[in-house]
């Protein structure tokens, strides 16, 4: 079988931009423009040490006049300063946001096209912690601390010119002192940061996981006595999470060691540029000039060193949230079809009712242990078939397959004569639609979630579908109609009630094929014969395949096919 893809829970964290640049590439405009006015911005802020030297020098000389010259350069600098560091924090958001706003949408669009394996395969709390808590980091990053980052790092290099063209010597002293230790401290945190980081955001997504897991299954944890159990589970998890998250807290506390190279590398310049002064090799402006120059490149090292752990979490969540896009990326088809004209469809064109036909079908959900193997069936136009078995016997399975939703290790499903997989995913949800067992309902009214079908039909439409399937009386029931509120979750309607939702929808959609899976399962005798009235309703001349267990539906079916043990065994 071939395995689903699968996300790594502590993705590759090198280059991590550059891999990232492709999704930054269409903004590339408005990031140069962002940061050009950026660096103007810092370039503005580094000078001022320079005037306040001269403005030093000027009244050791007694010159009012230069320092006057001094101040009004000092009020033009702060007014510019104003004005393009708020320009640039302007255009840099902007940019951000855009950049954020198309991961987002592309996050959501690749996982609403994967294969449904693929999202059986991770767990859901996983995938919901990347696409909406991480890339939300992510934005608050953009907006609160890439201006900082971005203004540090160019504090940095323009502070370093500075203060080579006014004394390579003191500069160099600097840097025998500075740089080496700080460095050194920036080695010992990334050694530590970058796998702690990494361990920290993938416990939290196992926490978010078994959360989601535990609210899922509320009800049969508390019927079922299993709530202490699950109970050490999650704080088992969320102990493994506090764990991670002290490890990167520790990782940061190496960086408050950048604060000692700080003292230490301020008493030198003063020891050395005092020296300097007194043999009158450089004046009191420059030893002025370095001192607060270094100051600010300090306090740059400071914010930097505030700023790392945040970088270094917003990395991280960039990282899986990379993995997720390039492991859901559509795969490169080695033979490309020649490209159809624009008004042409993507596929084939199938006919409004046709064969159902399923060849010698393979498939596994773990290699080695096949849930069906080689099975094949026929289904003719209009034909209605129960789909009947024991339980693990690939009932539901093989309904997945029929309907395109998983594509078989081996053999073929086939619609009209189309392989499944050849047809456009449009094509294929016109013509075949499975009505699962547990019907899925979004916060909203009844009227909101039977809309929930491609075209958006309006009311008149979904109310003439409602009364064609007899269920206006059941409606009508309801407190508000179709207008009624069904809030969070499903526990205002019962199990019934919910395929009768789901029946609603597939006559909006009015397939050729229409797959029921156990339709009838545990509802109540009156509203088994509601549902069973609107399936003959809906049937019209479309195929109906019906997964049941219940007798008194096995016996509405003309024609059943039993499985067991994975394989086909007889047709009635």
């Amino acid at each position: 079988m071939a395995e689903p893809q699968r996300l790594t829970a502590t993705p590759e964290q090198r280059r991590v931009l550059r891999r990232a640049w492709p999704h930054m590439r269409p903004e590339r405009r408005g990031i140069a423009l962002a940061l050009l006015a950026g660096a103007a911005a810092t370039a503005t802020t580094v000078a001022v040490p320079a005037v306040i030297g001269a403005g030093v020098d000027q009244i050791l000389q007694r010159d009012r006049a230069g320092l006057f010259t001094a101040v009004a350069a000092l009020t033009v600098l702060a007014l510019l300063r104003l004005v393009l560091f708020r320009r640039s924090e302007l255009l840099l958001i902007a940019v951000g946001e855009r950049v954020v706003r198309s991961l987002r949408d592309l996050a959501v669009t690749r996982l609403s096209r994967v294969p449904l394996r693929f999202l059986e395969a991770h767990p859901s709390g996983d995938l919901l912690r990347r696409t909406t808590t991480e890339i939300a980091d992510l934005a608050n990053f953009v907006r609160g601390q890439l201006p900082d980052v971005l203004t540090v790092g160019a504090y940095l290099l323009f502070t370093t010119v500075l203060l080579l063209t006014y004394s390579p010597l003191l500069t160099i002293a600097l840097a025998l002192v500075f740089v080496p230790a700080i460095v050194t401290v920036l080695r010992l945190f990334k050694k530590a940061a970058n796998p702690a980081f990494a361990a920290e955001a993938a416990a939290a997504g196992t926490v978010a996981a078994t959360y989601r897991e535990l609210v899922q299954s509320r009800e049969m944890l508390r019927t079922g006595g299993g709530t202490a159990f699950w109970r050490e589970r999650f704080l088992a998890d969320n102990e493994r999470r506090y764990r991670a998250a002290r490890r990167s807290q520790r990782s940061l506390f190496l960086i408050s060691l950048a604060r000692i190279v700080q003292s230490l590398t301020t008493a030198v310049l003063l020891l050395v540029g005092g020296w300097l002064a007194a043999r009158g090799s450089i004046s009191v402006g420059t030893v002025v000039v370095f001192i607060l120059a270094t100051r600010q490149l300090f306090d740059s090292a400071t914010q930097a060193s505030n700023l790392v752990g945040q970088v270094q979490v917003s990395l991280v969540g960039l990282a899986r949230l990379l993995d997720l896009l390039t492991t859901t990326a559509p795969r490169p088809v080695l033979h490309a079809p020649r490209q159809a004209p624009d008004d042409a469809p993507a596929g084939p064109v199938t006919a409004e009712r046709g064969v159902l036909e399923v060849e010698d079908l393979h498939y596994s959900y773990v290699a080695g242990t096949e849930v069906l193997g080689g099975v094949s069936v026929r289904v003719e136009p209009g034909e209605r078939v129960g789909l009947v078995g024991p339980t693990g016997s690939g009932k539901t399975t093989l309904a997945k397959l029929m309907t395109g939703l998983y594509a078989p290790d081996s053999g073929a499903v086939r619609y009209d004569g189309h392989d499944l997989t050849a047809l456009d995913p449009a094509e294929l949800r016109r013509r075949i639609v499975l009505v699962p067992q547990r019907v899925h309902l979004i916060e909203g009214t009844l009227l909101d979630n039977l809309r929930l079908v491609p075209g958006d039909p309006g009311e008149p439409r979904i109310a003439e579908a409602v009364d064609r399937l007899g269920l206006a009386d059941w409606v009508r029931t309801l407190d508000g109609g179709l207008h009624t509120d069904l809030g969070r979750g499903t526990g205002r309607l019962s199990a019934g009630e919910l395929q009768l939702i789901g029946l609603v929808r597939a006559a909006l959609l009015d397939p050729a094929v229409l797959v029921l899976d156990e339709a009838t399962a545990d509802i109540d005798p009156e509203t088994a014969r509601t549902l069973e009235t609107a399936i003959d309703t809906l049937r019209a001349d479309r195929t109906l395949i019906v997964i049941a267990h219940r007798e008194a539906t096995i016996k509405r079916l003309p024609r059943v096919i039993r499985l067991d043990e994975n394989a086909l065994l007889a047709h009635n």
